[in-house]
């Protein structure tokens, strides 16, 4: 039976749509098809619809989500009762509910429905719908015992009107009263009671959102640049000397046009980082000289220079009342709501107490939400070597928004904030290194010179090693300092795995010191690629180290990669691939195969494992039946070992471009501590992902939660 959430409010303006936006990233972490229904809409484009349908890929048919608009139903309760109204609602809802697994529905907004007793409205609805129902309370501008009283009230009446309440969330209280109202409301409440405190980034408007509004005209900035959250509004009018000090970190300069002074002064502190801004509005629809705009424009490429038609005051007025929305143009807004949820809400707990049976296919987005989630379970500090590239810069604002892991950037740290501020990226919170100014400097070399003194390295040319981003990182992760590195945006995979082969070397990923070059310790670095199907997650190896390993190498990857395997959910079964089946080939590639796969059999029998053997047999079960009847992989293996390269790297991409598979990785194993190389064609969101799995491979086993994909 389909199980259905009900997200509503006791007012307007409580900011509902961070607790819809995270019950929906909740469901589909275990659901694969997740439908949406509104059952009642304002006129004019759903913001909130058009955002989940872009970041969880709906492919839900917009005209099934929406019940009626307010006008008709206010017409319809009035004329003909709110039985009638109700009715209609329900046979539009049922389709949605026989379709989808699960269907989340937003409740009303109470903002100019002409519609009466409208939480009595939800709570019948929620009751015909057959949903359990999560009410939000509006703590804005309120004292703690209000947003308390509110709360109990609002669970009180749900409750009394035959609703099965799931949890209550107060939301944007004060921060400094967020710890107290919520231990309060603990002791107080049946069901849990979440706790979120205001966010003023969510609240901010966009520049764009602001140019809009206010009709005004794009001189200079480009769409990243538009993007950025104003967080507060600075007006100029005194000299350059005094207004300087005004300015704050995401200010909104607001000045005459013909005020050049101030317009070229914010856009030099901005390029300073002393502090970023979010851009520059001018007033009375006057605009500096061309020669202005061009100092500006190479000043601090990107960031918005805006005109309006109106003078300061009346602009005033009108930015003051402007409130930022998410929406499907506010990916970050997004991000940053995700993360203020995923802080404050038992995330665990609530998908108990939803109840939604795991689907059991595993999509993509299952399995990349899975993997920020186990990251986030254990706290980790990962090092990016490449801080000055824009995808890594990006990457870190999506990790430290969704509040991911710690994050230590490497680089010309003015040069790293100068790009952070023109992209409107808040690295406040991450840790900044120079490795040629670092205090680590001559530790690190010392280190160095130490582990290759055998290879006539002397302190003095270890100085200058050290310098070098991915060796600086390298030694922070043997140091203790970080606890994994990710690099290879820009850099290619030997450059980024040289290094950890020098200082870090093989062992048990994760085993004590003394335990780590013990029996089962790797031989060799080797690679996998978790590659996301429609409907399942294939472990492949080595598909980016290796180019031609023999059988003792090919067994210790695929002891290697079933481990890999194992510790992210997938349960390893072993393919060997190989041009034949079983006993119907021969010849060097193939014995190889054949005695890799006997030399994994002798050291590890609790493996499942099969080779050789084709990829069609390998994956498909009626081709298994008749090449390799009675086999406990074929046709169901997870984990494909290639036996180079050359195929593996092929086939990856093969699999990747042709059947629309996510490829994850590559995942580097083998190492004692976690060293990762992306791509250098790496998206933004692979280096999300490669930077949570590298989080994860430096938890410790035995105390991490259960993977579950």
């Amino acid at each position: 039976m389909t199980r259905s959430v009900y997200v509503t409010g006791i007012d307007r303006g409580d900011g509902r749509q961070v607790v819809e936006l995270g019950v929906m990233e909740l469901l589909t972490r275990q659901v694969d098809r997740v439908g949406v229904f509104r059952p009642l809409v304002h006129e004019g484009p759903d913001r909130l619809f058009e955002l989940l349908r872009a970041r969880y890929r709906l492919s839900q048919d917009p005209s099934a989500v929406y019940g009626m608009d307010y006008h008709e139903a206010a017409t319809l309760q009035a004329e003909r009762g709110t039985d009638e109204l109700v009715s209609r609602l329900v046979e539009r809802f049922l389709p949605v509910a026989r379709e989808y697994e699960v269907v989340l529905v937003l409740g009303t907004d109470y903002a100019a429905t002409q519609l009466p007793d409208e939480l009595a409205l939800n709570a019948r609805l929620a009751n015909e719908f057959g949903a359990s129902l999560i009410a939000v309370v509006g703590g804005r501008g309120q004292t703690a015992e209000s947003v308390r009283a509110e709360t109990r009230n609002a669970h009180r009446a749900y409750e009394a009107l035959g609703c099965n309440v799931l949890a209550m969330v107060a939301n944007r209280v004060a921060p400094e009263e967020r710890d107290r109202i919520a231990e309060r409301l603990s002791a107080r409440l049946p069901v849990p009671c979440y706790v979120l405190p205001d966010e003023p980034a969510l609240a901010a408007p966009t520049v764009a959102q602001i140019t809009h509004a206010l009709g005004g005209t794009v001189l200079l900035g480009d769409d990243s640049g538009l993007a950025r959250d104003a967080l507060d509004f600075v007006f100029g009018g005194a000299m350059l000397p005094n207004f300087l000090p005004a300015l704050t970190p995401g200010c909104m300069v607001v000045t005459p046009g013909d005020r050049a002074d101030l317009v070229v002064g914010s856009l030099a502190a901005h390029s300073a980082g002393t502090p970023p801004i979010a851009g520059v509005l001018l007033t009375l629809n006057e605009r500096p000289s061309r020669e202005i705009l061009t100092l500006a424009a190479r000043l601090a490429p990107g960031t918005p220079v805006i005109s309006v038609e109106g003078n300061s005051f009346p602009t005033a007025a009108e930015l003051f009342g402007l409130e930022g929305k998410l929406n499907a143009a506010t990916p970050r807004k997004a991000e940053t709501a995700l993360g203020l949820f995923e802080r404050h809400v038992d995330t665990a707990d609530l998908l108990d107490r939803l109840a939604v049976a795991r689907s059991g296919r595993v999509t993509p987005m299952m399995f990349e939400h899975e993997l920020l989630e186990q990251a986030r379970a254990e706290r980790r500090r990962v090092v990016l070597p490449e801080g000055t590239e824009e995808r890594v810069l990006r990457a870190a604002d999506v990790l430290i928004r969704r509040d991911v892991c710690d994050l230590t950037l490497l680089g010309d740290v003015d040069l790293i904030r100068k790009k952070a501020a023109d992209l409107g990226v808040d690295l406040s919170s991450a840790q900044l290194i120079d490795p040629a100014s670092s205090e680590l400097r001559q530790d690190f070399a010392e280190r160095y010179a130490t582990l290759r003194a055998h290879k006539g390295v002397s302190v003095e040319l270890a100085h200058d090693v050290v310098t070098d981003v991915n060796y600086f990182g390298t030694l922070m992760v043997a140091q203790g300092l970080a606890d994994g590195m990710v690099s290879g945006a820009v850099h290619s995979t030997a450059a980024t795995i040289r290094p950890a082969f020098e200082i870090i070397k093989t062992g048990s990923m994760g085993a004590p010191p003394g335990e780590q070059g013990g029996a089962g310790a790797a031989a060799i670095v080797s690679s996998v690629f978790f590659m996301c199907l429609a409907d399942r997650v294939l472990v492949y190896g080595d598909c980016a180290v290796n180019p031609d390993p023999n059988a003792e190498q090919l067994a210790d990857i695929a002891i290697q990669s079933a481990a890999t395997a194992a510790r992210f959910g997938v349960e390893p079964r072993i393919a060997m691939l190989s041009y034949s089946t079983g006993t119907s080939g021969s010849g060097a590639d193939v014995d190889k195969v054949r005695e890799a796969t006997k030399l994994v059999r002798a050291s590890r029998p609790d493996l499942l494992i099969e080779g050789p053997i084709q990829y069609d047999a390998a994956v498909d079960p009626s081709v298994a039946a008749t090449k390799l009847p009675g086999s406990e992989v074929a046709g169901r293996a997870t984990v494909l070992i290639f036996p180079d390269l050359n195929t593996g790297n092929n086939t990856y991409k093969a699999v990747q471009r042709s059947a629309g598979a996510v490829a994850v990785g590559p995942v580097l194993q083998g190492l004692r501590k976690p060293v990762n190389d992306l791509s250098r064609g790496a998206l933004v969101g692979d280096i999300v992902n490669t930077v949570a799995i590298t989080a994860i491979q430096s938890q410790d086993p035995s105390k991490a939660q259960e993977f579950s994909v």
